[in-house]
């Protein structure tokens, strides 16, 4: 039976107004549109809609974006990875086309089309992710318009919150996972979803990996908490009253109260934890649409920023704009910038050494130093400042602190929009000052991150200045040594643990190999006997991570690492340990006769797994300094495209 004109047609859970097919419309309306590029032999019409464009990008950017003249495709429907699959008249091909008539397409649907697949890291179980389900079609129906075929690939969803011991020992397995997803599949262009904290590298590490054009849809923010007349803000606020719930100033039914109000929504942490600093960093770098990052999650913006992900996408790969066209070192040294003054999650530190290795880039510590003495702190959110990511979005979110950025700013920089990034900016304007500083006027003048060196961690280690009690920025105090995190659990609430608070509280095996996967440990418990005191901060100092919502005087990523004979693995009770923030110095004061008497007694711990996973990654992971990627995955040494037979 024959459909009539303007009945609808389903595709996923959405209804589209089917219209027939008429010879010659395309023509006809390009020879009226002069301004678009003529149709390639075979191919068709990547316009997303006949309907007017706005200039620049607000809520739904152009599928072709303003301020550039319009090239011409620099690929053609035979040039496609995926007419290797479907575009050759052989017995495997045909294979591949009777199974996507299984599936209820037609050549219509593929013939001289882009196929883009979308990465999704939803799951059942990641409530970060929990509306990128429903995203995904949005993404389709933008796929859709811009005359693209959208496949979407499932990938490991990697819940913060949920995985254990740590998502950051399955970061790379995302990596992989989406690189060879994309190789082994006939995959013209990517999108990319995801958001919770190591989703955003993974998929990025494995998308510069395989070289396809690549836009990235973050999840975005969850609503702000709360509880009690009182804004909450995820992690942050957890540490805050568990700390005092400890110290018996409220009970368990406030505790469950706060447990039902700290998260209201789908969505990410929204502090400027992890996830929000790598979805502004993907930003920054040129790997989202302007303005997608702070787009508070159920937002009704989100909807339409997901679906011109999908148009532009499309566009992307008849420009043949893949990462190695966006990725140069003024990239990442714009997204460092972004970084320092959103008041960024450590963490950031060691993602961005892997994607730039991956690009076959280098930043070393230094550069990160360097450039936290530069660029203050401008985000006036936790948990550097006061707000929360909401907040910020309104403020006019991180396209308006970019413009503040502007003058730091390589601004010939292109990314996925097509535009250099100071056409991009055009019109960004911050709406509460209050939130989003000045540079003459930040929330902190010290950079977001200080990279301490000395005999401690010859090649460094790491802290967030803006988050910890400024008393204890230049600190010299006695050791108080964990071997691991079981050891340091059992001993910190005991009413007889010998500890003040001048103390310095050292944890060991907490890196990548000893943890394993370098989880977040190192926000270590301010003893219980001291909370109970007032005690609110203490210099904390490991080879581990801390969580970007966390607060405090805590040292991080000690490289090298403990359990590898690093010079923390020597470190005992009764020292005297030093830092100076300001100085970038950490010292041990022990003499180098008796650290090399320690040496020769200390003997290297077991391997962690046997097997498996874990004994993967445990043999091929990477220090701190080297972003804790894979040695064999790194750099951009080619991969052949797989053989079809």
């Amino acid at each position: 039976m024959r459909r009539r004109s303007g009945a609808r047609k389903r595709i996923g859970r959405r209804f589209v107004r089917w219209r027939p097919w008429v010879p010659g419309h395309d023509a006809s309306r390009r020879a009226r549109d002069t301004s678009r590029p003529p149709l390639p032999q075979g191919g068709v019409s990547s316009d997303a809609d006949c309907a007017p464009r706005r200039p620049g990008y607000a809520d739904e950017p152009p599928s072709q974006p303003a301020g550039l003249p319009v090239t011409s495709h620099k690929k053609t429907p035979e040039t496609l990875r995926s007419h290797r699959w479907f575009g050759v008249s052989d017995l495997r091909s045909f294979g591949h086309r009777s199974r996507l008539r299984q599936l209820g397409y037609d050549s219509a649907d593929w013939v001289g089309k882009p196929v883009i697949g979308i990465v999704n890291t939803w799951s059942d179980i990641n409530p970060c992710h929990g509306h990128l389900r429903a995203r995904a079609e949005d993404v389709k129906r933008g796929v859709l318009q811009a005359g693209g075929l959208p496949i979407e690939l499932p990938a490991m969803s990697l819940a913060e919150p949920i995985v254990k011991p740590s998502a950051m020992l399955y970061r790379n397995f995302l990596a992989m996972e989406t690189e060879e997803l994309l190789r082994s599949h006939p995959i013209d262009g990517v999108v990319l979803m995801g958001g919770c904290d190591k989703t955003t590298p993974g998929l990025l590490m494995g998308a510069i990996s395989m070289g396809l054009p690549a836009i990235y849809v973050p999840a975005g923010p969850m609503l702000r908490g709360h509880w009690r007349g009182e804004t909450l803000g995820s992690g942050s606020d957890t540490w805050k009253y568990w700390d005092e719930k400890r110290a018996g100033r409220i009970g368990e039914a406030e505790w469950t109260e706060i447990e039902g109000g700290i998260a209201r929504s789908y969505g990410t942490c929204m502090v400027m934890g992890t996830a929000a600093t790598m979805m502004a960093i993907a930003e920054a770098l040129g790997f989202t649409l302007p303005g997608a990052s702070s787009i508070p999650a159920v937002d009704a913006s989100h909807s339409r920023m997901a679906a011109a992900s999908g148009r532009r996408i499309v566009d992307m790969v008849w420009e043949d704009q893949t990462p190695a066209r966006i990725l140069s070192s003024a990239a990442f040294d714009n997204a460092i910038k972004v970084h320092m003054a959103m008041g960024g999650s450590t963490n950031a530190i060691i993602h961005l050494v892997a994607m730039a290795r991956r690009a076959g880039l280098t930043i070393d510590m230094a550069r990160f130093d360097a450039i936290s003495r530069e660029i203050p702190v401008l985000a006036n959110v936790r948990p550097s400042g006061q707000w929360l990511m909401e907040d910020f979005y309104y403020a006019g979110g991180l396209k308006a602190l970019m413009g503040e950025l502007r003058e730091a700013l390589d601004l010939s920089c292109v990314g996925v929009s097509g535009v250099p990034l100071g056409e991009a900016l055009a019109g960004a304007r911050v709406h509460r000052p209050d939130i989003i500083r000045t540079l003459a006027d930040p929330v902190s003048r010290a950079g977001a991150t200080a990279v301490l060196t000395g005999n401690l961690a010859p090649r460094g280690c790491v802290m967030k200045p803006p988050a910890a009690d400024p008393r204890l920025l230049k600190h010299c105090g006695p050791v108080l040594a964990f071997e691991d995190f079981n050891e340091m659990a059992a001993a910190i609430d005991r009413d007889d643990l010998a500890v003040t608070p001048d103390h310095v509280l050292v944890l060991k095996n907490a890196g990548p190999k000893g943890g394993p996967g370098m989880p977040e440990w190192g926000m270590l418990p301010i003893p219980k006997k001291l909370v109970r005191a007032g005690v609110r901060d203490m210099v904390r100092v490991s080879d581990g991570r801390m969580s970007g919502t966390s607060y405090g005087a805590c040292i991080l990523h000690v490289c090298p690492e403990s359990f590898v004979g690093g010079p923390l693995a020597l470190v005992q009770t009764g020292d005297r340990l030093e830092i100076d923030a300001d100085g970038r110095r950490i010292h041990l004061h022990v003499g180098e006769e008796e650290l090399a008497r320690r040496r020769a007694a200390w003997t290297p711990p077991p391997p962690r797994f046997e097997r498996g996973w874990g004994a993967m990654y445990s043999a091929h992971v990477g220090q701190a300094d080297e972003g804790c990627d894979f040695d064999f995955l790194t750099g951009t040494a080619p991969t052949a495209e797989p053989e079809i037979h």
